[in-house]
């Protein structure tokens, strides 16, 4: 499942329940008003429209009943699907090249194979002209791919193309590169005419 960057968010709901959220926070701190304790507040925004609902506590809930079992934060990033640091990419046996190092590969006329492998939709919307297979269709796709050649790999920020370089390596491939930074790297470094989302 894409993180939340790479999927889009509406920011306009955040905005909205950002503010109850924050409104909430300060009623708390000041001990003023009344707080939405044991109440669900529901916001409709096509509708424009808030409902509420009472809520009774459950005493077998496993983070507020008589015996929670849930007594620390979740890892946030790893529940979203969010890739840690490239420094761990790294670790785990990704090698790495910058846009810049990719960049004057290019303009040597080094024989690079660049492969994107973010979806056709974000293609559209910005691409070098290279070589497309989405992430989730590469394993029924490798054959395509010269096990001999070099390559480098590109998503939208760096990470579905290290689980690509991973993919591919598993499959025997012994030259290949994640871009680091992806297309939004090459976006702020090489070619600002190059649309980001």
């Amino acid at each position: 499942m894409p993180s939340c960057a790479e999927r889009g968010v509406l920011g306009i709901l955040h905005g909205a329940i950002g503010t109850i959220q924050a409104t909430e926070t300060v009623k708390l701190i000041l001990g003023i008003g009344e707080p939405l304790i044991g109440r669900l507040l529901l916001y409709d925004a096509l509708g424009m429209s808030f409902r509420e609902m009472k809520l009774r506590k459950d005493p077998n809930c496993p983070v507020c009943g008589e015996n929670p079992t849930v007594t620390e934060l979740i890892d946030y990033q790893e529940f979203c699907g969010i890739p840690q640091a490239s420094a761990a990419e790294e670790e785990n046996g990704v090698p790495e090249i910058t846009v810049t190092e990719l960049k004057s590969k290019l303009d040597k006329g080094e024989d690079v194979n660049v492969l994107d492998v973010r979806e056709p939709h974000e293609y559209e919307v910005a691409n070098i002209g290279v070589k497309l297979i989405p992430l989730g269709e590469l394993p029924q796709r490798v054959a395509e791919l010269d096990q001999e050649e070099y390559f480098v790999v590109h998503c939208k920020t760096g990470a579905r193309s290290a689980r690509a370089v991973r993919l591919l390596q598993d499959a025997g491939f012994q030259n290949v590169y994640n871009v680091k930074g992806g297309i939004t790297a090459w976006s702020e470094e090489i070619d600002p005419s190059v649309p980001k989302y």
